[in-house]
């Protein structure tokens, strides 16, 4: 495996991790990595065709995950929202009449 590849299969190890332990801000500082880190082993001439597809489909299937991550937490923050909507007008409607 070349530099190219294993740099990009660390920063893909490191993204699982961020992940798993939702931490946003390095998620998005490594999608900016693995994105260009991507765009080099494309462009490297002595790459493995074959270990660079399995690290593409390990990519594709990781960030699969991670919009269903992000997705659930999305919906986990708009039903706290509503949440936070809801108590407000209900301490409004209480203050009004207490």
């Amino acid at each position: 495996m070349n530099q190219a590849m294993q740099q990009l299969n660390e920063t893909r190890a490191a993204l699982s991790a961020a992940m798993h332990s939702k931490d946003w801000d390095a998620i998005g500082e490594l999608d900016r990595a693995c994105r260009e880190q991507v765009d080099v082993a494309m462009q490297d001439a002595g790459r493995d065709e074959q270990v660079l597809r399995e690290m593409m489909e390990q990519l594709l299937a990781l960030y699969g995950e991670l919009v269903k991550v992000c997705t659930a937490q999305r919906t986990a923050i708009g039903e706290e929202l509503t949440a936070v909507r809801r108590s407000s007008q209900g301490a409004k409607v209480y203050q009004m009449f207490g």
